[in-house]
């Protein structure tokens, strides 16, 4: 398979990182809005001094990357901040099982555009992996320092805003060969949500066309099930105590059911990003699968498998059963956080409290949406025991 196939969706190489760096340093539109991000508050007049003092600070900081990795270790480093400061605890199950001599294909259900594929590469940085290429959507880089950030980042484009339906089966057939060709021939594990967008209403279902879309690569004499087996599959399940962008998750579940389609305004996903990026989370957990290597025959099998293993692995909180309680009535006995514990309603009254007031405070027309964003994963849970 042709590498040079994947020019225009592939992350950037070695040797491609210091000239970029070098371009994102001397961009004024990335430090400006850097400076937005750190000090979204800062007036107008303040805006260049804070963007130059920005752009000192990231020249010093990726000074001495000459590399991919040089660069993850200045983001892994940030991220790794953010993750303290934005939860009470983060905590890994699963990943030490994994093989450390073969590729993984990552699939991810999804809540946060850029916490889930950054939390999965900082649990692998923290258990000795090697980090995955992480598969992104073209809506993302609507600006072209954006585009180079998440390509310096193992980042790939999925072209999403494909026109014809010639061009999507071409996007389609290149984004499935470039995934096969990372994970069999240059043994790179991928990330990728399970489908496409954020859960935003909290049921981690995956698409069967994503799994139709790894399939496209296969040839006809290979069998479906030791085509499998060369991707080496792992589903993985990210759940989040507290959602940062449960009210506007909710809010465009509400508009979009109530009007004919949801209009987000210009550069909406980053703002999104930044939100989920910097709001706090409580307890996170990253629950890693075991490989999808059994005689899966079709492509609703493996997806099916992949749901099972996402709910399955998936760590509940008390915010889960505590949402799932204010609109059934009774929560289930089943365990929470992790390590699980059994659930007793009274040992959460103050998360409770804090529970209610969060909801309070989201617009009624689209406050029970969030709850149910909250309580769906329990939803699911009881679905597959």
């Amino acid at each position: 398979m042709d590498p040079a196939r994947f020019e225009d969706i592939r992350p950037y190489r070695d040797d491609e990182v210091r000239p970029v760096l070098d371009r994102l340093i001397a961009d004024p539109e990335m430090s400006r809005a850097l400076a937005h991000f750190l000090v979204p508050g800062a007036a107008r007049m303040l805006e260049r001094p804070v963007a130059w003092l920005v752009r000192q600070f990231v020249r010093f900081e990726l000074r001495k990357a000459r590399d991919v990795r040089g660069v993850q270790e200045v983001v892994e480093k940030y991220v790794g901040r953010i993750v303290e400061r934005t939860t009470s605890e983060f905590t890994i199950s699963g990943l030490d099982s994994l093989p450390r001599d073969r590729a993984c294909l990552f699939v991810s259900n999804h809540r946060d555009i850029a916490m889930d594929p950054a939390l999965s590469i900082v649990a692998m940085f923290r258990e000795g992996h090697e980090t995955s290429r992480i598969a992104i959507g073209d809506n993302l880089l609507t600006k072209q320092f954006a585009t180079d950030l998440m390509k310096l980042n193992k980042s790939f484009v999925v072209r999403r805003q494909a026109g014809s339906r010639r061009e999507k089966l071409a996007a389609a057939t290149q984004l499935s060969n470039y995934i096969y060709h990372s994970v069999v021939n240059d043994n790179e594990h991928v990330w990728i949500a399970q489908r496409s967008g954020r859960a935003k209403d909290g049921m981690d279902r995956t698409n069967p066309a994503l799994v139709a879309m790894f399939a496209m690569t296969k040839d006809k004499k290979t069998p479906f099930a030791e085509f499998w087996r060369k991707l080496h599959i792992v589903p993985l399940s990210i759940s989040y105590e507290w959602d940062p962008c449960d009210a506007s998750k909710a809010k465009e579940l509400y508009i979009t059911e109530h009007q004919e389609e949801y209009r987000k305004a210009e550069h909406e996903d980053l703002g999104t990003l930044a939100r989920g990026i910097t709001g706090p989370k409580g307890h996170v957990h990253a629950a890693f699968g075991t490989p999808i290597e059994g005689d899966f025959n079709d492509v609703a099998s493996i997806a099916e498998e992949i749901d099972r293993q996402i709910i399955g692995n998936y760590v509940l909180h008390p915010t889960n059963l505590i949402a799932y309680q204010m609109l059934y009535g009774e929560a289930p006995d089943l365990p929470v956080s992790y390590p699980a514990r059994p659930w007793h309603p009274d040992e959460h009254e103050t998360t409770r409290q804090k529970f209610e007031k969060r909801m309070a405070d989201i617009d009624e027309r689209w406050r029970e949406k969030a709850i149910r964003a909250y309580a769906n994963p329990v939803v699911s849970r009881l679905a597959y025991e």
